[in-house]
């Protein structure tokens, strides 16, 4: 990994320097590359759906047939965008171009209504729920099955993928994942999310999740419970859509004990294939002191690069910035690459080994 090993983080001057700077220009001003998606709609044993979107490249229109050209066991890379995030975004549009051009397959996970995804049972989905990507994966390994599976999310879509990770343990099938500007912890991230600037990107969020909510609003029609459905579709900040139906919906007493759970820093001790941890000193929405530093030290299988600056989902460092991908686009890149590379080394020592041990044999035969 030749950009982590050089150790300099080069901020864009001037947007750089300042994290809400960073972080709103990537929001607004980065480019979107140019993408299309086939969609393919798998719905939950809950009833609920999600949607996958599958890139088309070239002339190819049907992304089935771009998925022939590349080599059978060529690795698979799973997306989760980050809270009300999707195919749509420009941070996960770069990666899947960069990824493609390796010869890797991609495909986009699209939680229940993001990115037009259908809704299709009063549930949606939250920071603790895992079960969707679990479905996900299999259904991924399912149609690669000589592929091996990896997955990499930002912000929300990387606290959920970590406590998946952590939840699997030595069954995961992934064969390796990064997480990208992940909160950790949650408690942390609400307490610092009502402080200051902070409240713009608190507002927006709300407006984003009230928007979906309001398109299926009538699923949601005499629920009952403990729901405060006028709470959810008017909700003003994240913690009051929290509040009216995502802690009510996955069985929490209150918010205090949906984040305390939701938090993904518990789940790093249990990960057990190798994760990749991308993190801004300076992210405003995942704070620095969230970032469970001695748990990802005492994991051999985890590792850890804290950037000075980059804001939340900005990073806009490199040689393309200021308007095009993040700095971390080549960083995952190369640690993807060095994982399958040394799964690849080890599939070919072992094939080495059982080739000799049968050479052995037909010795020993001719012997006796």
């Amino acid at each position: 990994m030749p950009t982590v090993k050089r150790g300099k983080y080069r901020a864009f001057p001037v947007i750089g320097s300042n994290r809400h700077v960073e972080t709103v220009f990537a929001a607004l001003y980065r480019h979107r590359p140019k993408m299309r998606f086939r969609r393919e709609c798998l719905r939950m044993i809950d009833g609920g759906t999600v949607a996958l979107d599958w890139p088309v490249m070239g002339e190819d229109r049907d992304a089935a047939k771009w998925r022939e050209k590349l080599p059978s066991d060529a690795p698979v890379l799973l997306f989760l965008p980050g809270l009300t995030g999707g195919s749509h975004d420009s941070y996960v549009k770069y990666l899947v171009s960069r990824v493609r051009n390796i010869g890797w397959h991609t495909v986009v996970f699209n939680s229940r209504g993001c990115s037009d995804s259908p809704v299709t049972s009063p549930k949606f989905y939250s920071a603790s729920f895992t079960e969707d990507l679990r479905q996900v994966v299999r259904f991924v390994a399912y149609r690669f099955p000589e592929s091996r599976i990896y997955a990499v999310g930002w912000s929300l879509g990387a606290n959920i993928l970590v406590r998946y990770l952590g939840q699997e343990g030595e069954n995961c099938i992934l064969s390796g994942a990064v997480s990208l500007c992940n909160p950790f912890d949650l408690v942390v991230a609400d307490e610092d999310f009502r402080k200051g600037f902070n409240n713009i990107y608190d507002k927006s969020l709300a407006t984003s999740l009230r928007t979906i909510f309001r398109k299926h609003a009538a699923l949601f029609e005499e629920i009952g419970g403990e729901y405060n459905i006028p709470l959810a579709a008017n909700a003003k900040t994240v913690r009051q859509f929290d509040e009216g139906l995502t802690r009510v919906s996955f069985g929490y007493r209150s918010v205090d004990e949906y984040y305390a759970d939701a938090s993904s820093s518990k789940s790093i001790e249990h990960v057990k294939v190798p994760l990749f941890c991308i993190q801004a000193a300076n992210d405003p929405i995942a704070p620095n002191r969230a970032i469970p530093r001695a748990a990802i030290k005492e994991n051999r299988n985890c590792l850890l690069v804290v950037t000075p600056k980059g804001g939340h989902l900005g990073w806009v460092a490199g040689q393309n910035a200021p308007f095009r991908n993040p700095w971390t686009d080549t960083v995952v890149v190369e640690y993807l690459e060095a994982v399958e590379s040394l799964y690849r080394d080890r599939k070919s020592i072992q094939r080495e080994q059982v080739s000799r041990k049968e050479d052995d044999h037909v010795e020993i035969a001719c012997a006796t």
